[in-house]
């Protein structure tokens, strides 16, 4: 090889003797044989790995195992609460006493029903709660967070539409209401149903004290006196009264059930259509007029059960009558952000601070 050449070339090994230098103690031995030391290292690395697996590997399997597990709990779980019936789920509730507290949600209102729920526990009733939920999404959050106070009632409706305000997916909603009702009553139960975009500032229930066949509050903004009579109110421009369909509260008598059955009646009698955007609060308020003669009906004091539309917009009122507002329903407005901002604005919307006193916890 030329000289030029060899400036070039780099040495890829260094020479056998300097890596297995000979011993300083005696000139003559010999280096080290690399079989022998590739043996004791395998060996090494082998023991090592065996010691690694050994101590590792029931972990592994433990945890595979435990995942395993979890997956099979929460398939097990869901179909437990996919069979959970309504007589189970109000014999749950209501174990206390004879009266279900109920309200029918879908996964879009699951902010406003846990809202509601801190005002009802505040007022030591929540207890008595019963979800019906309208989709699975909300039947599995609610029993995963607080089991057996949700319970859905098959068929489920489109939960992507149930939530839009006149939609024919919001009738199909709110016409199952009626239904779930009378089925509770028929079980032997009182119950009380509310909207969720309602907040709870006192006790309702000494207003409920009395056996009336069924209560509810006025939808109309309209100052009453506060000596008002307890009475169904006078039909309006349309030849109904305006109850609102948002709070009603039965006991289970005939004369309630009938007001249910003649709601069912009237819902199909006029089914939605796109001329007319029909909601259940109409038919309500027919079945009430009907049967008027035959039911023992009670209007709720106005001042303790006010409608948004009076609460939220007449100050004036709100003030010459303070102290005396139960349940506060947030109505007379459309869509989730505003129905969020206006209850923010009256310090209303508690989730946000108080989640914590949710059986749901914070959902967010």
């Amino acid at each position: 090889m030329s000289s030029t050449s060899s400036l070039h070339q780099r040495s890829l090994h260094k020479p056998y003797n300097l890596l297995f230098p000979k011993s300083s103690t005696d000139g003559h031995s010999k280096p080290y044989s690399f079989s022998m030391l590739f043996n004791r290292t395998t060996l090494l690395l082998l023991l090592t790995l065996l010691i690694i697996l050994g101590v590792f590997s029931p972990w592994i399997g433990d945890r595979s195992a435990f995942f395993s597990s979890l997956g099979n709990s929460r398939v097990s779980l869901e179909a437990k609460w996919r069979g959970y019936t309504l007589p189970e789920a109000v014999a749950y509730v209501a174990k206390n006493g004879s009266t279900v507290i109920v309200c029918a949600v879908s996964q879009p209102y699951l902010p406003f029903l846990n809202n509601w729920l801190i005002s009802i526990v505040r007022q030591k009733h929540h207890e008595k709660v019963l979800v019906i939920a309208e989709d699975y999404a909300t039947l599995y959050t609610v029993n995963g967070r607080w089991p057996g106070h949700a319970v859905l009632i098959p068929p489920a409706p489109d939960a992507q539409v149930a939530h839009k305000f006149g939609s024919q997916g919001f009738f199909n909603f709110t016409s199952r209401r009626p239904r779930h009702l009378l089925q509770i009553l028929e079980l032997g139960y009182s119950v009380m149903y509310n909207d969720v975009d309602m907040v709870w500032l006192a006790d309702p229930f000494p207003y409920l004290k009395e056996k009336h066949d069924v209560y509810f509050m006025d939808d109309m903004s309209a100052v009453k006196p506060l000596d008002h009579p307890n009475v169904l109110p006078p039909p309006g421009k349309k030849g109904r009264t305006y109850i609102c369909s948002c709070m009603i509260y039965m006991h289970p008598t005939p004369g309630a059930k009938l007001v249910m059955k003649k709601w069912i009646e009237e819902l199909e009698s006029q089914p939605w259509s796109k001329a007319k955007k029909a909601n259940d609060q109409p038919a309500f308020n027919w079945a009430l007029n009907k049967t008027a003669g035959q039911v023992d009906l009670y209007l709720l004091p106005q001042a303790a059960f006010p409608t948004g539309g009076l609460y939220f917009k007449n100050q004036t009122w709100v003030e010459e009558t303070k102290g005396k507002h139960v349940i506060i329903h947030n109505n007379y407005i459309l869509g989730f952000e505003k129905k969020i901002k206006r209850f923010h604005d009256y310090g209303l919307w508690l989730v946000d601070d108080h989640a914590s006193e949710s059986p749901l916890g914070r959902l967010q």
